[in-house]
């Protein structure tokens, strides 16, 4: 029988699938889009990780979601220090968020707050997800924007404190296989994991809509 992780990671392939192939990430990988696609981009990746890390340290003692708080993932600091850097210092003045993003935000808090098996599944779908294929966005980015290796500008996809990412995601997927959820809770893990990736999908969708290659 399958472990739990590899029914996670096999269950929500297609909407990953989905989500990477999306047309505005392939236009921004590709280089077709300019440095303000990108920029608001990480915009709305602030609003999403405001949600997961503002309710993170309350979560601690849970018993579900508790093992998976790591301070050594998270990404505000390095995602404000990237606005700054793509924004200028008043970005915070100008933050908004996409429709999109709102809803998907306000669906990571509700499980925070309602739900800690439903927050690892959007935990899981981020950070793994930045540990991953991050990587490749973060390439891109540097070679399309000519940001600094592992600079400002790309720091949100940079992990400093851990310095062995598969040995770190293979401990991450141990966490998954020993979660003290039983099979009912199991496939609702699954289920809002295939819903992260939908509302991930819902502001690429909205980004093309802002950023059309025809304009």
């Amino acid at each position: 029988m399958d472990s739990f992780s590899a029914l996670i990671r096999t269950a929500s392939h297609e909407q990953h699938m989905e989500a990477e192939t999306s047309t505005f990430m392939s236009d921004l990988l590709g280089g077709r889009l300019g440095v303000d696609a990108y920029a608001r981009y990480t915009e709305q990746l602030w609003f999403v990780y405001e949600a997961l890390e503002s309710e993170a340290r309350r979560l601690t003692p849970d018993p579900v979601a508790g093992p998976f708080v790591r301070p050594e993932l998270f990404r505000l600091p390095s995602l404000e220090r990237d606005l700054a850097h793509l924004r200028g210092p008043d970005w915070r003045s100008t933050l908004t968020a996409l429709p999109a993003t709102r809803a998907y935000a306000a669906r990571v808090t509700e499980c925070a707050r309602t739900w800690p098996s439903g927050y690892v599944a959007h935990h899981y779908t981020r950070y793994l997800g930045d540990l991953s294929g991050g990587q490749i966005i973060r390439d891109k980015a540097e070679k399309t924007w000519g940001f600094a290796r592992k600079g400002d500008g790309v720091r949100f996809y940079v992990f400093e404190e851990i310095p062995n990412p598969a040995a770190f995601k293979r401990g991450y997927r141990e966490l998954l296989d020993a979660v003290p959820v039983d099979d009912l809770g199991k496939r609702r893990i699954v289920a809002e994991c295939k819903r992260a990736f939908a509302l991930n999908t819902d502001v690429f969708r909205a980004l093309g809509e802002e950023f059309p290659l025809s304009a």
